[in-house]
Order: structure tokens, then C-alpha cells, then sequence
């Protein structure tokens, strides 16, 4: 049953390794979606009543552009959406396996229609006296959702007297379930109990209305929150958040199995490609892929954001899913590129090593790190701490959606300090590096802030400390070196999953000489492993470059 749906039909094409016409977030998707379809997943599966349930409410449907069942008329994404959302639940209790589903796609793609279908469904499934919302910016945005859904009802024979249309809501008279539009330039977001919710265009809305909709669901048993949007020209929104937490857990940096996430944006490496390969449409645009007509739209769409610059954002944000502002924000290095790099730690291996070591300092509530990097034939080796307050383990776990607790117990940073960092503990820690390690530490990296008295502490323990002084024409050298040893395999690093969360956190910025360094006002999450990587790694090249370590700061 389940693999005679277009939902499975379409995983499974996605999924495959020689399909170039989707991106990789979207086959890591499909993957994982298989593996529960195919009955592998050790606590979620595949309901196939709920599955038939689906599809004979798609059938009663009727599409209002097309004037045929909802069932024969939908998009195969949309399939994939619906079927898993609905339909994928847990073993033990049968709850909804997935609470967040994110959709990123470009415009013309029937988003938002697609989202008056979901809702429909939902309204028509949920328990007795449910309450659905939808968030939008403002309130033009907030009622073309509510207008698709009541299009489909009206064209809808079997659907229209079941359903009663009001100008601020839409109620289903089987079930008493209520959905209301919210328009977060009006209405009010907090005291809302939303069993589900959809926020839209959410590039162009800040956290608060997602937030405060999840607030709401802390004790509904079977939620589910829909996070939707094209790509906006600003870095911060809620959207870059949602997307950002999506791919961690895809990658495998997060351990956050109920995040379902339809991804629809172009691999890195095509993004600089954008005016001449049609893989950068195709990827954004799945409606593009079935559609010659489509496709062709959006190609003539890119002949003249070529043509004129003051199109270009629009195109590339709106019709490609690529964040344009025009000043070089982008991403520091693809993630499965570090991860290639990962080795298993050996302590054995550093012992009788000269290393550099890079610091950064953070803010006494915040986390602090180190890196210990070394050079052999060539290649470049690193090792890396993080340290992070005791006391605020539970609030940074929440914030930032990073498990810190798992992360200490495995090794990848430590606690130290109540409520803020004991910089104590990490000056003796890093003096204890060459008794622990048997290494011979050369000198020390670190960036002025935060840094003076421990840096006095250290050099009265006898260790040589370098101020690495944080502008882009000082660290560009060491980025550029850390980015390229990356991609030629000549990078290793001692496995750290904070390490790599890190990376996948890291923003570039590029200066007016074309100087690049990890921003980290611009980057989506924490950087200092990064940070205290490359003020290592700014020491280790001066080594390899001149051979000598008889420099002291830079002017």
C-alpha cells in the first residue's frame, strides 16, 4: 500500500544518488523518510489506515485550477508533505512521529495552496474542538491562506456544507474545529492554543509568533507546527533558524528526529552558477521539474536578472532559494567536507608534537574554546575544546538547540563555573596541555577580548602568548588555508561533534580587498571552536611560511 503512493514513488526518486534534479537535504530527507516507509525504523512507522484515510479526503477534494479530484491534481511534493506529516507515527503510542514540518521552497510553486490542502485535512482528522492557526507578516499575507482553503471548500460538492465560512475564521461543523487567521502586525500571538499551526512567508517574520505557537502546544499530545517560506534578503529570521536546526539534524549534528524538512535550495557548489546552469532551477523549484512550461517561466525569469542587477536579488531569493544582499555573506565550508575530514581521537599521536594553540575567549556566560593544531607532511591536525557554564547547560541547550549535556558526557567540551565561565579552569587547563598530551606547545593564539588576564597569567607560567588581532586582512590568510586544506583532504581533526556543529554554524564575510573571515555577528549559532581554530592555525602558518616563531603581534 504505502509504496503504491506518489509520496513513496517520489522518495524514492529523489533518493536516487544520480538524480541531480533535487538537492541533498531533500534525498537526506528522502532517505530517512524510506527507511520508515520500509518498516527499518526502530520507533516510527507508516500508518496505513491513516495513509487511506488521505487519500479518500484528496478524493472528495476537488482542485479548483484543474476541476478534478485533489487526489489526481496534486503536486508529487505535496504528496510527500501531506503523506508524511499525516501519516508517519510513532510505534509505542501512535502519536505524530514528525511535530515541525519546514518547507523552503521558491515561489510558483503552490505553497501556499498546498498549505490550505494540508489544513483542510487536518481539520477534518484532528480531535473534537481542535484549533488551527495560521502567522503571517501582515494581513494580506495571512488571508490568501485562508482564501485557498476556502476556494477548495467551495468547489468542493461533498465539502461545502460541512464547513462554515466566516470573514476572521473557518469552522468545521463535524468536529467544532476552528481555524483562525493571525496577521502579526494586528493580532496578538500569545494565549492561542494551537493544536496545529502554520507560520507563512516566515523569512519575513522574527521568532516571537513561532515561538509564542509553540508555547501554546506544550501540553496538546499530537501538535504539529508548519514552518513555510521562500528565501528573504535579510539574515535575521525565523525561517534561517528553522532551515539552520532542519539541516543539523539531517547532517546528523542534532539528534532531533521529529523535524520533517523539505529543503528547496540549490547544493553549494551550483550557486555560483546561477546564470548559466539550469540545476540551480530545478533544485529550487520542484514544480519546475514536471513542468516544461514552469521551467521556462523561471529561465526567462533569470535571462533578465542577468541582464539587470535590480532584479537580481528578487530572482535569486525568490525563484532560487539563494540569500542575495549583495555584500558575500556566505557559508564558510559544506559540512559533509569537514566530516570527511573527522578521524578517531588517539591520544598516543600527539606525544611529542610542537602545537600551537588558538583561544577564544567568550563573554563569562558564554562558551569559551580551544584548539590545538599541528602540521605533518603537509597535512594539518587539530584538536579542539569547548567549555561552557555549568549553570546554564539547560537554558544554552534550549536556545540554541544544541544537546550540551550529551555533548560533555561524550567529550566534546566541558563544564566549568556555576553561572558564568571559570577562566581559571581553562588557563589550567591549557597549561596541563603538555603533561596531558606530551605535546610542546610553541605559542599561544588569541584574540585581545576577554583575553588580558588570562594571557598575564599564562605568560607568568612561562608560555609565549601572540594577540591574533581579528581583522579580515589578519585572518584571511589562516581561512583561506583552514577552507582549503579542507576541500583537498589535508585537514584531520580528533572527532568532535561541537567541532562540527561549529563549522556548520560559520558564516564568511568579504571586505572591500576581497578578504575573507568567519563573522561571527553573521554566522547562524556559536563559531569559537572555529575561531580558536583558525587563531591556532594563523600561528602554525607563520611556522610553515617563514620557519620561524619570532613574531609577536601583528601591526
Amino acid at each position: 500500500m504505502i509504496k503504491d503512493t506518489r509520496a513513496y514513488q517520489y522518495a524514492k526518486w529523489a533518493a536516487q544518488q544520480r538524480n541531480k534534479k533535487v538537492g541533498r537535504y531533500i534525498k537526506k530527507q528522502a532517505k530517512a523518510w524510506l527507511r520508515i516507509a520500509d518498516g527499518k525504523h526502530k520507533t516510527a512507522t507508516v500508518e496505513e489506515k491513516a495513509v487511506r484515510k488521505v487519500e479518500g479526503l484528496l478524493r472528495l477534494m476537488v482542485h479548483p485550477d484543474l476541476m478534478c479530484p485533489m487526489y489526481d491534481g496534486l503536486e508529487d511534493y505535496a504528496w510527500f508533505l501531506i503523506l508524511a506529516v499525516f501519516c508517519t507515527v510513532r510505534r509505542d503510542d501512535g502519536r505524530r512521529f514528525y511535530t515541525t514540518a519546514v518547507l523552503e521552497i521558491s515561489r510558483k510553486n503552490f505553497k501556499t495552496f498546498n498549505s490550505g490542502v494540508i489544513f483542510i485535512i487536518g481539520m477534518l482528522t484532528e480531535p473534537r474542538f481542535s484549533r488551527f492557526f495560521s502567522v503571517a507578516p501582515d494581513f494580506k499575507l495571512s488571508s490568501e491562506l485562508r482564501l485557498a482553503v476556502r476556494k477548495i471548500i467551495k468547489v468542493s460538492p461533498l465539502l461545502a456544507d460541512r464547513f462554515k465560512i466566516n470573514r476572521d475564521k473557518i469552522t468545521c461543523l463535524l468536529n467544532d474545529i476552528e481555524y483562525t487567521p493571525l496577521a502579526y502586525s494586528n493580532d496578538g500571538m500569545d494565549g492561542r492554543l494551537a493544536n496545529i499551526f502554520l507560520a507563512d512567508e516566515a523569512g519575513a517574520l522574527d521568532s516571537y509568533p513561532v515561538e509564542a505557537m509553540r508555547s501554546s502546544q506544550i501540553t496538546i499530545r499530537n501538535k504539529l507546527g508548519i514552518i513555510i517560506s521562500t528565501q528573504y534578503p535579510n539574515d535575521n529570521n525565523v525561517m534561517l533558524d528553522e532551515v539552520d536546526i532542519a539541516k543539523k539534524a539531517l547532517d546528523g549534528l542534532l539528534d532531533k528526529e521529529d523535524v520533517f524538512a523539505l529543503l528547496y535550495e540549490p547544493d553549494d557548489e551550483l550557486v555560483k552558477e546561477w546564470e548559466t546552469n539550469d540545476l540551480v532551477i530545478y533544485q529550487s523549484n520542484p514544480v519546475a521539474v514536471s513542468s516544461p512550461e514552469v521551467f521556462k517561466s523561471i529561465k526567462d525569469l533569470r535571462t533578465m536578472a542577468i541582464l539587470y542587477e535590480n532584479k537580481r536579488e528578487n530572482y535569486l531569493c525568490k525563484h532560487c532559494n539563494i540569500l542575495y544582499k549583495g555584500l558575500g555573506v556566505e557559508g564558510f565550508v559544506d559540512i559533509q567536507k569537514v566530516q570527511l575530514c573527522r578521524r578517531s581521537e588517539d591520544l598516543d599521536w600527539w606525544k611529542g608534537r610542537r602545537v600551537w594553540v588558538g583561544l577564544d575567549l567568550s563573554q563569562t556566560d558564554d562558551n569559551t574554546a580551544v584548539a590545538m593544531v599541528t602540521e605533518e607532511d603537509g597535512v594539518l591536525y587539530a584538536k579542539t575544546w569547548g567549555f561552557l557554564p555549568q549553570g546554564r547547560i539547560d537554558l544554552k541547550t534550549s536556545r540554541e538547540s544544541v544537546d550540551y549535556a550529551k555533548l560533555i558526557r561524550q567529550g566534546c567540551c566541558m563544564a566549568c563555573g556555576d553561572e558564568v565561565i571559570d577562566y581559571g579552569f581553562v588557563e589550567r587547563f591549557i597549561s596541563s596541555l603538555p603533561e596531558q598530551y606530551g605535546v610542546d606547545v610553541v605559542q599561544i593564539g588569541y584574540d585581545r577580548y576577554n583575553a588580558i588576564s588570562t594571557v598575564q597569567k599564562m605568560e607568568a607560567a612561562g608560555m609565549e602568548c601572540v594577540e591574533i588581532r581579528q581583522h579580515s586582512s589578519v585572518l584571511h590568510p589562516p581561512t583561506k588555508l583552514l577552507r582549503e586544506s579542507i576541500l583537498n583532504g589535508s585537514f584531520r581533526y580528533d572527532e568532535n561533534r561541537l567541532l562540527e556543529i561549529n563549522f556548520q554554524n560559520a558564516r564568511c564575510t568579504q571586505d572591500t580587498n576581497l578578504n575573507q573571515y568567519v563573522n561571527k555577528k553573521k554566522s547562524a549559532g556559536k563559531v569559537d571552536m572555529v575561531v580558536a581554530l583558525i587563531n591556532a592555525l594563523y600561528l602554525c602558518q607563520q611556522e610553515i611560511l617563514y620557519g620561524a616563531s619570532d613574531f609577536f603581534i601583528q601591526m
